[in-house]
């Protein structure tokens, strides 16, 4: 059955339902400013530029898309129920939609990068996750995965999202990606500076990332790993629509990847 996208009328500046979660919190607090900051930079350095691509936020990822708004063909945002609704870009035409994350709304091989923050480390089952983003990406496209890394403070106060669910080393995370059918190519980590608002903390939070780079790095917070989409042993299949429940889309997000945005 193919996944039914509709759109209500067109407001494209309001941000109707966009309660505070603990996301939209964190995210507001200076913790999580200096963390989305540090983590971008991390970001940048893996994917420094996406011009051209179809891109895809899951999970909680609207703090990061903006690197590659102004380069990206199409990009969207697409939250899960643990992480709740939410309007993407503030201010602007909503480009976020609410999904299920083994059932995505998209046809087979849409997008080119995937990026994947706050989606893994909750999923239900982590497996049937990844084998829906390796469906929706297209051939020798590229995953993003943020997680909290398990030796890390971060994944040991439940004061911050990185706090929450299932932690893991970046060797664990890795193997999971090559079970299911990814290529890990670069392994990244960051937030070296504990999860407080004390503002010194907060003030020194470069320094807390070099030295962390260079003297402990098994003990960050986050881990970031890149990998591509293996088809090698895949089973060729015929690609098949998106199979889900209703998803309510507003038409600007409304995908079509055979689309570029670059003109517009």
């Amino acid at each position: 059955m193919r996944a039914e996208v509709h759109a209500p009328p067109e407001s494209p500046r309001r941000e109707p339902n966009n309660r505070d979660t603990p996301h939209r919190e964190f995210y507001a607090s200076p913790t999580g400013r200096v963390a989305a900051r540090l983590l971008r930079a991390r970001m940048l350095e893996i994917w420094p530029d996406l011009t051209g691509r179809q891109v895809l936020g899951l999970g909680h990822a609207g703090p990061y898309l903006r690197l590659w708004r102004d380069g990206a063909a199409r990009i969207l945002s697409a939250t899960t129920a643990e992480v709740g609704a939410q309007y993407w870009p503030r201010g602007e035409a909503n480009l976020s939609t609410l999904v299920e994350e083994t059932e995505l709304p998209f046809p087979d091989f849409s997008f080119d990068n995937v990026l994947l923050v706050h989606g893994l480390e909750g999923a239900e089952n982590a497996r049937r996750l990844l084998r829906e983003v390796w469906r929706v990406l297209k051939e020798d496209g590229r995953l993003l995965v943020v997680v909290p890394n398990r030796r890390g403070v971060w994944a040991h106060l439940d004061t911050t999202p990185f706090g929450q669910g299932r932690p893991y080393s970046p060797g664990q995370l890795s193997r999971l990606l090559e079970r299911s059918m990814f290529t890990v190519e670069r392994r990244k980590v960051a937030l070296f500076v504990p999860p407080f608002r004390t503002r010194l903390l907060l003030r020194g939070a470069g320094i807390w990332e070099r030295a962390g780079r260079t003297l402990a790095p098994r003990f960050a917070g986050v881990a970031l790993v890149e990998a591509r989409k293996e088809m090698f042993g895949a089973i060729p299949v015929k690609p098949l629509p998106a199979k889900g429940r209703r998803v309510l889309m507003p038409a600007a997000a409304r995908f079509d990847p055979g689309e570029d945005r670059t003109a517009a």
